[in-house]
């Protein structure tokens, strides 16, 4: 097995990375442009994964055509993970064109070069709950196939992506499944994000605005997935070769982003000083509630390797133990 991973020196891409080494035996092709979000090699250089003789790591710029010659570098590949892509919401509402050059022309420039492989046996798409739009309260969440409503241009492009993505596995027979997963977190995330914002907040005694409905009676409600268990479901789809079209990889259970920040600051030993502010006004574009089933993994027998609480606990300790502050303070 050889997995071409585009994004793998970005957060989930270099989970997967470190997911594929230690659970299989497969030799990984790391493609990645290094943009902000990438911290240059060092997620891999941490992992031990730059100088591993299995890992491969290629600079490419998906947004132009991949070129003959990075072709014959990466060689020929039996799965596909495409995990690159511009995913900060709030920078796609201030500029959203790179994320439709990102991640729709990105898309297909990758999936016209699968075209050409041999012997390729399945294309992941990572996708998002995003595409979806906002969840009703208590309503069950959305199944593959439910209409999508995206709020927010990186929704949108990845829309775009998911759209490209069917289009080619239904003319050019490409084998393509859309693995859309769920709030990501995990350890070398960027301190934009949720967990690590929470973590540096409560740590410097700074008041944290949390988003919540019009009445600020509630806050939004997320399930956040470690990056690890959905690499868990992308190695148990490949191992049963999965040919579905479409799947949901989805957290344990719902939690709310206040309840979130309060298991945070637990951890941390330290209160939560908080806001709740009215969402609508403060951050349009955004959704107060995704949701999703995964009725397809849990009904082939796939269970989060670890459960949530302890991934978030392991994640939040591996952040306060001084050799890793960098992660916190790096952006």
């Amino acid at each position: 097995m050889k997995i071409l991973i585009t994004g793998g020196c970005g957060f989930l891409g270099h989970h997967l990375v470190e997911h594929f080494l230690k659970n299989t035996d497969a030799e990984i092709v790391v493609l990645d442009k290094l943009t902000y979000a990438s911290a240059g090699f060092d997620r891999l250089r941490d992992i031990a994964a730059f100088d591993d003789k299995r890992v491969r790591v290629l600079l490419c710029d998906l947004t132009k055509s991949i070129q003959p010659t990075l072709i014959t570098e990466i060689g020929a590949v039996t799965h596909v993970i495409h995990a690159a892509a511009e995913t900060h919401v709030d920078n796609s509402i201030s500029d959203p064109f790179p994320f439709l050059e990102s991640n729709v022309i990105g898309t297909h420039n990758l999936l016209m070069y699968c075209r050409q492989m041999m012997n390729l046996q399945r294309v992941f798409l990572v996708s998002t709950d995003e595409v979806y739009g906002p969840a009703k309260w208590d309503a069950p969440g959305f199944l593959p196939g439910d209409p999508i409503n995206p709020t927010n241009p990186y929704a949108a492009s990845k829309v775009g992506a998911e759209a490209i993505a069917t289009a080619y596995a239904n003319t050019f027979g490409l084998p393509i499944t859309i693995a859309n997963g769920m709030n990501f977190i995990g350890e070398r995330q960027h301190p934009e994000k949720y967990v690590p914002k929470v973590i540096r907040y409560v740590r410097a005694g700074i008041e944290l605005q949390i988003h919540a409905d019009a009445a600020k009676a509630r806050s939004g409600t997320r399930f956040y997935l470690h990056c690890r268990n959905f690499a868990s479901a992308l190695q148990f789809m490949i191992e049963r070769t999965f040919t579905v079209p479409k799947v949901h990889v989805v957290g344990e259970r719902e939690i709310s982003n206040l309840d979130l920040a309060q298991m945070i600051a637990d951890v941390v030993g330290k209160p939560l000083i908080y806001k709740l502010v009215d969402f609508h006004s403060s951050r349009p574009g955004h959704d107060l509630r995704y949701a999703m089933r995964d009725e397809t993994l849990s009904g082939a027998g796939w269970k989060h390797p670890i459960p949530m609480e302890q991934s978030l606990e392991k994640t939040i300790r591996w952040y306060l133990d001084p050799k890793n502050k960098r992660w916190l303070d790096w952006a």
